[in-house]
This record gives C-alpha cells, sequence and structure tokens, in this order.
C-alpha cells in the first residue's frame, strides 16, 4: 500500500478529477485525493494525496500558490477564461504596459473576491458551476484574499493585446476572476487565456512527474520512488519525537503531557504538531491545555 504525497504535473484538458483517477488505478487504491482544483484548461503542479495521507491533504493544501498566466485584453467571458461565453467586447480601448502595471498594483495585496459562478464553491448548499450550468443566477458573497505578488513579466500590443503574469498568492484565489476583475478595472476586458501553475507550497513545477512517466514507473518498480511521505510534505509543522509508552498512547488517540516531551517551551505557541518515531509519521496533535492531543491520527495501534 502506498502512502504519501504525489507531485504531478497536470495536463490541458483534463479535470484534477481525471487525473486522480489516473492515479487510483496505478496505485491500486481508491484512497487518493487533490489538494487544489485546477481548472481543466490550466496545467501545472497538482498535488495528491494517496492512502493514509489523504488525512493530512487538508493542512499540504493550506499552502499559497504561484502561477504564470497568459491575459488578454478586449474581451470578458462569464467564466473568466477563453472557454467561457462572451459577455463584453472593448476592441477599441488601447492597452499599455503602463496603464497594466498600474492596475496591477491595485491588486497586490489583501483583496476581495467573488468567486466565478463556474467554480466549486458551494452556495445554499449547491456548487456554483451546477447552477452555473442550470442558468441560475445567485448572490455570491465576497472572500478576503491575499496577492502576495503581481507582476507583468512580458506584453505583446496585438491586437487583441496579451500580457503574462507572474502571481502569488493565498489558498483559495481565483485567478480567472483575478483577470476578469483586471480587466473592468483597466476598462477592455479581459481574461486568462492560458494558465500554469509553478508551485505549492513546497512542490514546484520543476518537481512534478508526468502521468507518462508515472504509468511507466507503475509498470515498473512502482510509483513508491515518486511518493514523498506525509512527515516530510508538513516539514514546516513542528516535530516531536516520541518515546515508545507515548507512541502507544497516541496511536489510542490519549494525550501526551506537554512537558514530558523533549523541547516542549518551544511548542507553547504551536497550533499544530506532528507526532512521530523512527518510522515516520504518526499523527498530528494540537496543544491544548498543557497537552498534546491527537486529532489526525495516521497509524493503526
Amino acid at each position: 500500500m502506498i502512502d504519501g504525497i504525489l507531485n504531478v504535473l497536470k495536463p490541458v484538458g483534463m479535470t484534477s478529477h481525471d487525473v486522480v483517477d489516473v492515479i487510483r488505478r496505478l496505485a491500486g487504491t481508491r484512497r487518493v485525493g487533490h489538494t487544489g482544483t485546477l481548472d481543466p484548461g490550466a496545467a501545472g503542479v497538482l498535488v495528491l494525496a494517496i492512502g493514509k495521507a489523504t488525512r493530512v491533504a487538508e493542512f499540504v493544501a493550506e499552502t499559497d500558490k504561484e502561477y504564470r498566466v497568459e491575459i488578454t485584453f478586449g474581451r470578458a467571458t462569464d467564466s473568466g477564461d477563453a472557454y467561457g461565453k462572451t459577455v463584453a467586447e472593448h476592441p477599441e480601448v488601447r492597452v499599455d504596459p503602463a496603464q497594466v502595471r498600474d492596475v496591477l498594483s491595485r491588486f497586490v495585496g489583501q483583496i476581495e473576491q467573488v468567486p466565478p459562478m463556474a467554480s466549486a464553491v458551494h452556495v445554499g448548499g449547491r456548487r456554483l458551476y451546477e447552477l452555473h450550468r442550470q442558468g441560475t443566477q445567485v448572490e455570491v458573497p465576497s472572500r478576503r484574499v491575499t496577492v502576495y505578488q503581481l507582476d507583468l513579466i512580458g506584453f505583446e500590443q496585438g491586437p487583441p493585446a496579451r500580457g503574462w503574469l507572474h502571481v502569488a498568492c493565498s489558498k483559495g484565489t481565483y485567478i480567472r476572476k483575478l483577470c476578469h476583475d483586471i480587466g473592468e478595472a483597466h476598462g477592455a476586458g479581459a481574461y486568462a487565456s492560458f494558465m500554469i501553475r509553478t508551485r505549492v507550497g513546497r512542490y514546484s513545477l520543476e518537481d512534478t512527474h508526468t502521468l507518462e512517466e508515472l504509468s511507466q514507473a507503475a509498470e515498473g518498480a512502482g510509483l513508491a520512488s515518486a511518493v514523498e511521505s506525509a512527515d516530510a510534505a508538513l516539514a514546516d509543522l513542528p516535530v516531536v519525537d516520541l518515546l515508545p509508552p507515548q507512541r502507544q498512547a497516541v496511536m489510542h488517540g490519549q494525550p501526551v503531557p506537554l512537558f514530558k516531551v523533549q523541547g516542549w517551551q518551544s511548542l507553547m505557541q504551536a497550533k499544530i504538531v506532528r507526532l512521530r518515531d523512527t518510522q515516520g509519521l504518526i499523527a498530528l496533535a494540537r496543544v491544548e491545555q498543557g497537552v498534546l492531543k491527537p486529532f489526525k491520527v495516521l497509524r493503526d495501534s
């Protein structure tokens, strides 16, 4: 049984769930999930959790991301990308790099963003893309996201005018909507004509595995060589190496007094702590009222 995190290069034209299905077949298990959807028309880093690592996938997903995006001006679509219906066209509006850079500066930092209708966000118990397909319009609440960096790294006058953006942002940022809003602020309209995700937390595009490579690996030595342990994937979290009696307690879901672990003073302000032994990650625990309280146990007693 394979347990761990897999960094896959998602190709254009496949949904994130399509990629999950491929890896389920190759790994021989249904326990595969992704840590953040990537649009069918986009490519790039798609981080998957396999086996028991699916229990900690949400913590791998709580990371910032980076993208390279082609933004095309003069047209807006209802989805914010090239696959949506045209809702506005402004071919007469002139676009130049100086104007674009001025607009981009307004979208750096914490911003309020309304998720696009063609998204998986739940409103009233329904996913927005389901309502969108039915032609149903609903009031979608905005959410606060953070854009850490937004640079114009290339520009072509066209027509149509196109720019290439480097975006670093928080989890939950919709790049399609960002491009749409940039076009609205400029006055020419815009959409994301192509997008590639270059980083999810510590996982980069350079370290991805293609589906072809993974298929060949599955036929040979197996996928294990491409999979990273859950412990390594969560290396940014503080860690406690448990003694044998503590390990048994944790595997039964029992708390461990904080003062009984080495270096406990440094954990006082920690929110989540990795608990492990020489064989790897055993559980994740919260620091509560002077104890380490396991809430995600990955190893059976």
